[in-house]
Parts: structure tokens; sequence; C-alpha cells
């Protein structure tokens, strides 16, 4: 008999081989996996004694919490499917999500529930259930709460054969930088393997750390695509999972101390608010052991900083929603030879080679790989276990970027021999100045590398002769100072002429989405206000 693949096995793996170890740690609260796994069990039975039916989308509306991770469980035991809503979104965007999904449940942490009461209004039909109980409960909230269902519910009698492994087991949107954001459907089969994958991709790491030894902070909330790949691995593995509520480096540094974690992501911008947090030297850090950077450009220099600062291994990894989210890391290689510092941390800093079960390559216009030389510019496209199973109730959406099993990402790269990945801007972000293509990511990487500057952000403004230009905006460190041509004169010093800022603006900071990531977006509409922001080229 073929059994069907689903993550449910992954924990229930964690159960058999480790129920007494302390799995999920969040705040006062110690969960072993033989409690994660008994909650998760009654969850599912309690979702269904509120008439949650197989197939139906249960969405949460929670920072990261034990009870999150939970529900990564309880709603595919319950045959329904997760939607786990990004916090940040404003109540339009949210109102949308919930009307193009057909969410027929919202589990939601109080402290949201203004916004609730925002949604509800637009949103009649929908079921609401608070996570703790509410002091005066209003009317159209469900009985109960989520803890008290799941404490007076039995177990479900899980039994993983009977599930089948191409239903949709969790759906993500896009941010919707480019249109609506679009619903991906994850698979029971899609979401196993790609546990498996990056479970496996671990293994590439020279640190003598087994996986079930792991102490993983979750910095990057769950519902964003650098952070729910984790919840299936790192369970898979028999490691723990330590919640963090909202990302704060005196949080993160006590919570590294206090549970002795060995690892944690995070994006750039978080990566450098760690560094330069002032009083780090207070708590012992000692534990780390891993750093890994993602939702955003790294640079061989902050690699280098995060190394220096916290005594460990530090590199990138790159993958987007449809790619289930994670598609490659940048662990070296054995065969690579003796590598200098310099090149050991261009390569951390890459977007590094695929994870197993996935494949990657860098393809033209006509569809064929640009030549491996790493300077031939691309697209990635994607293909394997990780991807997703087509955008929800948009088929159209769907064949735009899917050509057979190949993913067209939209990110724009260049490989080398060695198959080392450097994304070097997404299609919308490049800019095109007289007819030269710019990558604003590599002007980021120089301006980042400028000991006064503490972030920046590259984006394409109208120009009347060029058609468009690159202008940067530049946050400094507390109490650097740099003036413009101090900015361009060190871009003129690496970089090509055309390169070059035409201007630089500077800001005491940078507009962020959910996890610290620049929105660049918010940043280029101020600019392009009345144009056609589809069209680059004078005239």
């Amino acid at each position: 008999m073929k059994l069907p693949l689903t993550p449910i096995r992954c924990l229930l793996r964690a159960a058999q081989e480790y129920p007494d170890k302390i799995g999920v740690v969040d705040g006062d609260k110690r969960l072993t996996y033989r409690q994660f796994w008994d909650r998760s069990a009654r969850l599912a039975s309690a979702l269904a004694n509120l008439g949650v039916e197989p197939g139906d989308r249960v969405a949460s509306l929670s920072f990261n919490s034990s009870e999150l991770l939970e529900l990564y469980y309880g709603v595919p035991m319950a045959r329904a499917i997760l939607l786990s809503l990004n916090v940040r979104l404003s109540p339009e965007e949210q109102t949308y999500i919930l009307e193009h999904s057909g969410s027929k449940l919202v589990v939601f942490d109080p402290e949201f529930l203004p916004l609730v009461e925002q949604l509800r209004e637009k949103l009649p039909a929908l079921r609401w259930l608070p996570l703790s109980e509410l002091e005066q409960a209003p009317s159209w909230c469900e009985s109960g709460c989520y803890s008290s269902l799941v404490e007076s519910a039995a177990p479900m009698d899980v039994d993983f054969t009977t599930y089948d492994e191409d239903a949709v087991a969790e759906l993500f949107y896009t941010s919707g930088s480019t249109g609506r954001p679009k619903g991906v459907m994850l698979s029971h089969r899609t979401l196993y393997l790609h546990g498996l994958g990056v479970m496996a991709a671990g293994l590439r790491s020279p640190g003598p750390l087994r996986g079930d030894q792991k102490v993983e902070l979750h910095t990057i909330p769950l519902f964003h695509a650098n952070g729910w790949g984790r919840p299936h691995s790192l369970t898979m593995a028999g490691g723990r999972h330590v919640m963090v509520k909202r990302f704060e480096p005196e949080t993160v540094c006590r919570l590294i101390e206090q549970e002795r974690a060995t690892a944690f992501s995070a994006v750039p911008t978080m990566a450098t608010a760690m560094v330069h947090f002032p009083d780090r030297d207070q708590f012992d850090l000692s534990s780390l052991e891993e750093i890994t950077l993602g939702g955003a450009a790294s640079t061989p220099a902050l690699v280098a900083s995060v190394e220096e600062t916290f005594n460990c291994r530090c590199q990138s990894g790159y993958g987007l929603t449809e790619s289930g989210p994670v598609a490659s890391t940048a662990h070296l290689k054995d065969g690579l030879g003796e590598l200098d510092e310099t090149e050991r941390l261009r390569r951390q800093a890459s977007t590094g080679t695929a994870v197993p079960g996935c494949e990657m390559r860098v393809a033209g216009p006509d569809g064929a790989d640009v030549p491996r030389d790493g300077k031939s510019v691309g697209e990635v496209l994607i293909r394997g276990d990780n991807v997703m199973d087509g955008y929800w109730n948009e088929p159209e959406a769907t064949a735009a970027v899917m050509e057979g099993a190949w993913l067209h990402t939209g990110d724009m790269a260049v490989w080398d021999e060695q198959r080392y990945f450097l994304i070097v801007d997404r299609k919308k972000d490049i800019i095109i100045s007289g007819g030269e293509n710019i990558s604003s990511l590599e002007i980021e990487r120089v301006i980042a590398e400028h000991p006064a500057v503490y972030e920046n952000a590259v984006i394409g403004v109208p120009h009347e002769k060029w058609g468009e230009t690159p202008i940067a905006l530049v946050a400094l460190k507390p109490g650097a100072t740099a003036d413009e041509a101090e900015i361009r004169d060190h871009v003129r010093a690496h970089l090509a002429g055309f390169k070059v800022p035409t201007s630089v603006e500077f800001r005491a900071e940078l507009p962020k989405g959910a996890t610290g990531k620049i929105i660049k977006r918010v940043l280029r509409d101020a600019y392009w206000e009345g144009r056609e922001k589809a069209v680059h080229g004078a005239g």
C-alpha cells in the first residue's frame, strides 16, 4: 500500500520518537511533543464540532504563538485548509483575502478585536473564534474560546493513511505588490516533501549539531513566506520551537540566552538591527550555531558582520510563496576547494543552490538557459516537489507563471559553474535607463558597504531624457554622518558611471513590511503618481 504524504506525519514522527521532549516554548508555556500532538488532535475535533468540514478554509489572525503552531497541524487533521493572515495588512486587504478565499472561520488573537470588528461589518457570514477568553465577549463570537474548546474536546482519531495527499492543506496569499494578492495552494504532499527537502538541506551544514538538538527561535512571523516553512521541517527533525511574538533585539537576545537557542532566521534589516543592538554583550549568546538570512538580498559585508558579531555561521536562503517557500540555501558545497575569505562570504551571501527535491535554472526570454558565467542575466525558473499547486480560483494567473512544471519566479539572476545563483533584481525592480538595464540590488549592495549606512533602497524614478534613472534612499546609522556626494562617490568607485544614483535622499527610516523587509513599492509610488509605471524609457 502506498502511504499518502501529509505534514501530519511530521508531528506524528516527533510524538512517537520524542514524546516527552519539550517541543514548543511560548513564554511560560512548555509543551512536550506528546502534548503538541494531543492538542492538535483535540483542535481537529473542536473544529469538526464547530461545523468545519473537509475543504473549508480556516483563517488565523495571530502573532507567533503555540496556538498558531497547533493550527498548522490541527486544521489539516480536520481535512480543512489553513489560511494564516498577515496581521499587518489593512482592513481592506484582509477583507479581500477572506472574501476571495471563501473562509468559514477566523481564529483571532483578542489583541486584534478592533480590526475584527471592522472586518465583520463587511463579512457578516464569517464566524469568529478568539484564542482566549474576552472580558466581554461580543454576541457574534463563537461561545467559549480556542483554549476552552481544545481542552474540552476529545482527541480526534487521526489515521494519516486515509488522507488525500493531493488535497490543499494550506493557503497563503502573495503580497499583492503587482496587483491583487493571489492565494497560493499548497497540498499535503507539497508540504510534506518541502519539509523533507528543507530538513535534508540542513544536512549540508558543516556544524556538528543534529536536527533533534536544534533550538530555533521563530523570529519571523509564521504567516510570512520566510516563517511558515519551519513548522514542518523542525518538527519532523524533533527540534525545539521557541515562539517570538514580536521581533525586538532585546527579546531575541534574552530568549537565546534563556533557551540556549542554536538558530534563527532574519531578513537583512533584522540582522542589521541585531548587529547594532547596543546591549547585546549583556547576554550569553554562545549557543548560537547558525543564522539564516532571507526575504531580501543580503551582502557579503552583512554576512561577515553577523558572523563576527555572533561568532556563528551565517548564510542566505531564497524562496517565495509559490515555492513552498524554501527553494535554495547558500551552504558551502563540498568540492569547491579552498576558498579565500572574500569568495567564501560571496557564496554565503548569494541565493545559493537548490535544496533537495527542487531544481532551479536561469533562462533567457527564449526559454533557453543563459551561460553559467556569473554575468549573464535571466529569469529564475523552479520546478520540484516544493512548487505550489496553483493559485486559488485563478487558473489564468496560474497559467501565466507555470510553463509545464516550471514556475516563472519573476526574479532576475545570474548563476555560475557550480550552480550558485545570485538574484540581481525583481523584473519590476530592474531600472532601464537610456536602454541600459540597471540592477537596483547591485547598487544597494555597494551602498550598504559604506560605513555610515544603516539601510538603503534604490528605485527608478522618471527622467525626461533617459526614461528613468536610479535614486538612493538612505538611512544612516545613529550618530553617523554622510552627504549625497560622499554616497555617490562611493558608488562610482565600485560601479559604472551610469549606475551611480542621480540623487541621494536621506530618511530617518524606510517603510517596511511585516518582517522588516523594505517596501519599494511605497517609495516608488510617490515618484510615479499619475504616470504609466509599467513602461520604461523616454517619451
